[in-house]
């Protein structure tokens, strides 16, 4: 179970300039072998259905304390930097403590 999720929420009409940024800095992650420890263990993109053009990136990690580092990792910065740039407005982030998750499935 991740201990702490990050969500980013963004609007944007370039989606697919979105989708190959993200695909570019995962292919690049994997390249450079990150660690497990501090890199997420789920990212879910989604689109909301009641205001097309905005989307959420739900970003699972083990830890809070691997959230800031990977946070803090220059590759992440500058991913977030290319990520605005292709927003229709600034991204809004939200960092949140997991206290339950129930799987029903």
């Amino acid at each position: 179970m991740a201990a702490f999720v990050q969500i980013i929420e963004y609007q944007t009409s370039r989606m697919d300039e979105v989708a190959d940024l993200s695909e570019e800095f995962r292919a690049a992650r994997m390249a450079e072998n990150q660690s497990r420890e501090t890199a997420p263990t789920r990212i879910t993109v989604a689109e909301d259905r009641d205001r097309p053009g905005y989307y959420l990136n739900i970003v699972e990690f083990e830890s809070y304390e691997a959230a800031m580092e990977n946070s803090g990792r220059p590759e992440t910065a500058d991913f977030a930097a290319k990520l605005a740039e292709l927003c229709d407005g600034p991204p809004k982030f939200y960092n949140l403590d997991v206290v339950q998750r129930i799987d029903l499935g």
